[in-house]
């Protein structure tokens, strides 16, 4: 009977165990399956939903554009007609054309009809009828001569042993020995960099004009004027933006085909750099092989100050440097938490959506203090921010041990408190941003090229680009026309003193003595 009990117990106690294991077992494949959910969700967001940032009506399919946009009643602003009877009021229309250069053709009746139908009468002028079109001019291309005059003594060809000879002077070539002048090489640069038109097509382009030159010599052009005269530019902008005391910075991949010891497909790094809220606009890209930490230590050797990032561990270390995290990353890690629940749970009370509230009255207190100074700014941060942030750190530490480590909302989560010091450092200075878009935008332009090109062959061309890029994205936040800027820099650069860095100041693009062509006409509004 003993042993039977015995038994029995042993038997019990055997089934307790196995279920308790089985549950254990149970839970963590619900928890694995509940992540793989979440990951399938996320990854349907991605491909075929909406963006939760703010979407740019102007990224259309280019296929389909004009019938996406089109609408009929929308008044066209590009025709007009007005008879002048009486003084009209100045309109919208006029404030679009009011920069633009004005062509008048005028269309008078000859001489033998300007009789009255009527009675036989001479006509007088009685009034005007104006119709506004817009012109388009479409690039030329034509050749330019140089011829330089040379001139001397007819006296001294007779008489003297030695006969002086005088020759005009000439404006320096851009490009020794080539054909290219400031505006080819200004154009070329601008249809790639500015315009994401990529050599091989700039080459076909070309050919329509009736011009034959291969896109290996529009490389040659793109690289010496890089390489020979923007990069002077460059290295001063580069100067002026280690003097400062608060840059953005943020890094994208790019792939470059030719690099020694490197697989074609290895993934090599352009990194930004660019100045915040106060200061002149400066943006620059630097080309390196990898993410490594190295590379902002260097290009940031001297600078102190505040650096606005994203959650990179690369740039941790830096000297002298306190950096300032991106709350729209933060806020992003929520949304998507949200956009990795079922459909059924988007209109319940979920911890992801506390996450996300938090996050919102941030962004919602730096909405209001938008157009006050800065130290407007660090007072009414301190009293209404930081209550926010402290409820949102208490609020954080809760929810850490009740969510899953690897869900999304766990990954939020996680993301923050990891990131707190720097999420909390944009309290510490009025003049601070709240996040890296700045940054983002700036290396926006990078990753449309990019899209267009894919890759670069060498690193010469990957740096190269990142000095071009630096030059007209620089130039463009300044006010400036990319084409005529790089235009006027080619101009000017072969023909003067690049070591005197006074003069090299006069051409950076926030230059008060940059030509007016070169400036983009202010929109009316």
């Amino acid at each position: 009977m003993e042993n039977k009990a015995q038994t029995s117990q042993d038997t019990i106690e055997y089934y307790i165990e196995r279920t308790e294991k089985l549950e254990m077992e149970k839970e963590e494949l619900e928890a694995k399956l509940k992540w793989y959910e979440e990951q399938f969700r996320l990854s349907q967001q991605h491909r075929f939903g909406s963006s939760s940032e703010k979407t740019n009506l102007d990224q259309l399919s280019l296929f389909n554009e004009a019938e996406d946009t089109t609408n009929s009643t929308v008044e066209e602003p590009t025709v007009e007609t007005i008879t002048y009877k009486r003084k009209k009021q100045r309109g919208q229309r006029e404030r679009m054309l009011e920069n633009l250069p004005t062509e008048t053709i005028e269309y008078r009746l000859p001489d033998v009809d300007q009789v009255c139908s009527c009675c036989g009468g001479a006509l007088h002028e009685m009034s005007t009828e104006v119709r506004k079109e817009l012109k388009i001019i479409p690039a030329q291309v034509k050749v330019v001569e140089h011829v330089r005059h040379v001139y001397s003594c007819r006296h001294c060809e007779r008489n003297e042993i030695e006969t002086p000879i005088k020759t005009a002077s000439m404006p320096a070539s851009v490009f020794p020995g080539s054909l290219a002048s400031p505006s080819a090489m200004a154009y070329t640069m601008t249809q790639k960099y500015v315009e994401s038109m990529p050599l091989y097509r700039q080459e076909k382009h070309l050919e329509r004009f009736g011009v034959s030159i291969s896109r290996q010599t529009l490389a040659n052009w793109v690289i010496y004027g890089a390489n020979t005269w923007l990069n002077q530019i460059y290295d001063r902008m580069h100067e002026h933006l280690l003097k400062l005391d608060s840059l953005h910075a943020d890094e994208t991949t790019l792939q470059v085909l030719s690099e020694p010891g490197r697989p074609a497909t290895s993934n090599s790094y352009m990194w930004l750099y660019r100045t915040g809220r106060e200061g002149p606009p400066i943006i620059l890209y630097d080309y390196q092989q990898t993410r490594a930490s190295k590379h902002p230590r260097r290009f940031l050797d001297g600078f102190k100050g505040y650096l606005h990032v994203d959650g990179y561990a690369g740039y941790n270390g830096l000297s002298n440097v306190t950096l300032v995290g991106c709350w729209a990353h933060a806020r992003r890690k929520f949304t998507e938490a949200l956009k990795a629940l079922p459909e059924s749970a988007s209109t319940s009370n979920v911890k992801a959506k506390e996450g996300l509230a938090f996050c919102n009255q941030l962004f919602e207190i730096e909405r209001k203090l938008k157009d006050v100074s800065p130290e407007e700014r660090y007072k009414e941060r301190l009293e209404c921010s930081q209550p926010v942030l402290e409820a949102f750190s208490a609020w954080l530490r809760e929810q850490t041990p009740r969510v899953l480590p690897k869900s999304a909302l766990g990954q939020a989560i996680k993301y923050c408190r990891n990131q707190w010091e720097r999420l909390e450092a944009f309290l510490k200075d009025g003049r601070l941003e709240i996040d890296n878009n700045r940054g983002e935008r700036s290396i926006k332009p990078f990753v449309i090229g990019r899209k267009n090109w894919l890759f670069s062959n060498t690193a010469k061309g990957a740096k190269s680009s990142a000095i071009i890029y630096s030059i007209v994205e620089t130039a463009k936040e300044n006010g400036l026309n990319p084409f005529n800027y790089l235009s006027y820099l080619f101009e000017e650069l072969p023909n003067m003193d690049t070591t005197d860095k006074s003069k090299l100041d006069q051409l950076l693009p926030w230059s008060q003595t940059i030509p007016k062509e070169c400036r983009v006409p202010n929109k009316s509004k």
